[in-house]
């Protein structure tokens, strides 16, 4: 048998707006933005109702909890303006993968280097993975050599942000481009 609530949902995002507050008394700001003092909920309420507005909790936490007299579609359509603007400003560094090998060769090596530079221009961090099969695990000084002249080739394009570090059969370094001035 399913169950099924009768609690009723106001929105996504529940914040307490109308018949969803439940504090027997509330400190009410008006519409302007003036206080209008403590009321209870249901003198809020009509206040809301007469002005043809909606009443919102603004602060359900204080002592006693804040509500204001507002328009809430219009609240609603404000505060996702503001998180469309906040979201189109911000800015998601990428991390692109690599993987060499400690025997690799100068092709394949300058190959790698050019797609790594080529992301670090870009603005992403390059995370280089060396992974040690079989019995080249002896052999770690070879893939720290290698890994160590990679670094060394993309120093004017980027910095290491965490130094090469074996993690059971598995080198890794991370690389993040220079501040752009």
């Amino acid at each position: 048998m399913k169950y099924i609530s009768n609690r009723r949902r106001n929105n996504s995002n529940d914040e307490l707006v109308n018949e969803a507050i439940r504090f027997r008394e509330v400190l009410v700001i008006g519409a302007e933005g003036e206080q209008l003092g403590i009321l209870s909920r249901n003198d809020a309420l009509n206040k809301a109702y007469d002005a043809n507005l909606d009443l919102l909790c603004v602060a359900p936490n204080g002592n006693p909890p804040v509500c204001k007299i507002l328009d809430y579609g219009r609240y609603r359509y404000e505060q996702q303006k503001k998180a469309k603007e906040a979201k189109k400003h911000q800015h998601v560094t990428q991390v692109k993968p690599l993987r060499l090998s400690p025997v690799i060769e100068q092709h394949d090596f300058d190959t790698k280097l050019r797609h790594a530079s080529k992301w670090l221009e870009a603005g992403m961090k390059v995370k280089v993975d060396m992974r040690f099969r079989g019995r080249l695990i002896t052999r770690l000084e070879v893939g720290r050599e290698t890994m160590n002249q990679f670094i060394e080739e993309l120093k004017d394009l980027g910095s290491v942000e965490k130094a090469p570090k074996l993690e059971g059969n598995t080198m890794s370094v991370v690389i993040s481009p220079h501040k752009q001035q």
